[in-house]
């Protein structure tokens, strides 16, 4: 009899525990399906049958369940992170300040890095730039080359002077598109505009440049002054957004793409250069100095 118990009590925790797994997937799908920049049509719907048919045994399967569903819900700048790894990154970050040289020319070179910090640390990192390069320069590089991306607004910030216009750029959901303007983004960080620097503007990328990095590059996109030199972009050009799971863990789904001032729709594609080269920087210096 306590065998028999103890049996019918380890098949009840078995089908609970698979009833939690499923419902922790199909609460995801249903963020998915909500909010996914790509969730419709035949593919999706596949893959969303695919995911509710699951009948995952451990947290773990679950999601990895939801990982793949996500890549179609949002493509390949959707991720899930585990609850260690919000906790790891909400408590150590791993960033650092930009970095300003002005050359004998008069050129300016910043050094936009990743930035994941919080409010306070983005008023210092953009302020980083903004208190170290002069009122007049002949001209300006803008290295963005290895910046994988994190919080765009300080980047954004940071290099704000060197913008001709408001705007800078939109992002488009599946059903609207969001206008960002430079003032919006200047106001959010808490950083007191400045006043325009006109110079011409080189820009480096490489196949690391991507997310927010790739958003900062957008906003000097179709400016007749700026040009692009290096290689191509990682192709994250895309907004998105974390989702908090049951058990702590984060699905960041991609909810949006990047749209230009020049109208060009941008998302998993990389963002091509004006000049391919190996050698931007020095290809940049000498461009300017042209200028």
């Amino acid at each position: 009899m306590k065998r028999l118990l103890f049996y019918i009590t380890a098949c009840l925790t078995v089908i609970s525990c698979g009833d939690r797994n499923q419902q922790y997937v199909r609460n995801a799908i249903r963020t998915m399906d909500k909010h996914g920049l790509f969730a419709e049509g035949q593919e999706w719907e596949a893959a969303k049958e695919k995911a509710l048919s699951a009948r995952p045994v451990s947290i773990e399967e679950a999601q990895e369940v939801i990982r793949e569903a996500g890549k179609v819900a949002g493509g390949k700048h959707t991720f899930l992170k585990t609850e260690t790894e919000v906790t790891r990154d909400a408590t150590s970050p791993v960033w650092e300040m930009p970095a300003v040289s002005v050359e004998e020319n008069g050129i300016a070179v910043i050094r936009l890095p990743h930035f994941s910090g919080n409010g306070e640390e983005g008023i210092r990192y953009a302020n980083t730039v903004l208190e170290k390069v002069p009122d007049a320069v002949s001209g300006v590089v803008i290295d963005l080359r290895d910046n994988t991306g994190g919080d765009m607004y300080p980047m954004i910030v940071a290099v704000h002077r060197f913008i001709a216009d408001d705007d800078i750029l939109r992002f488009r959901t599946r059903k609207r598109t969001q206008w960002i303007p430079l003032s919006f983004v200047i106001e959010r960080v808490g950083i007191g505009h400045r006043s325009r620097i006109a110079c011409p503007v080189a820009i480096l990328t490489n196949e690391w440049t991507a997310s927010s990095a790739e958003a900062t590059l957008l906003c000097f996109r179709g400016l007749d002054y700026v040009r692009v030199f290096g290689a191509p972009t990682a192709g994250y050009a895309s907004a998105n957004q974390p989702f908090t799971l049951r058990d702590g863990a984060q699905l960041v789904l991609t909810i949006g793409c990047d749209v230009a001032r020049t109208g060009e729709v941008f998302c998993d594609n990389p963002i091509e250069p004006d000049v391919c080269t190996d050698t931007p920087l020095e290809d940049a210096l000498e461009w300017l100095e042209t200028r």
